[in-house]
């Protein structure tokens, strides 16, 4: 069953996925990838929806439990790790590297939070079952 949860998750894969991209594209320079961007806008226009997206999604859906929910809020905050992971790593190259590694840093806390909200809709989902 799609439900306004699902669908929110959803956009917030994919707007990950296409940030991804991009930066794999461009070496995450300004404007380098398909998108013409800079780091910041692109990181306010497809990075920080799917945080909020993903918040709304798990607590919309209250009943029933959603266990593909629980798995879709689970790949978001793995995509949002590797992003955080990427951003650290990429800080050596940058004179901004405390900054860097705080944003990274902050993102791999969000993006772990958001796998735990997937965790409790997933266990939420097998003790409704059972």
């Amino acid at each position: 069953m799609v439900s306004i949860p699902h669908v929110l998750s959803g956009i917030s894969i994919i707007l990950l996925v296409i940030y991804g991209i991009d930066v794999l594209v461009g070496g995450g320079g300004a404007g380098d990838g398909f998108l013409p961007f800079d780091a910041m806008t692109r990181g306010i226009a497809f990075g920080f929806p799917p945080i909020i997206l993903s918040f709304i999604a798990f607590f919309m859906s209250k009943t029933p439990p959603f266990k593909g929910l629980g798995i879709m809020l689970i790949i978001t905050g793995v995509l949002i790790i590797i992003g955080g992971a990427i951003s650290i790593s990429s800080s050596g190259e940058s004179e901004n590297t405390a900054r860097m590694v705080g944003e990274g840093g902050s993102l791999i806390a969000i993006g772990a939070v958001i796998i735990g909200l997937g965790i409790i809709k997933i266990k939420k989902s097998k003790t409704s079952v059972s």
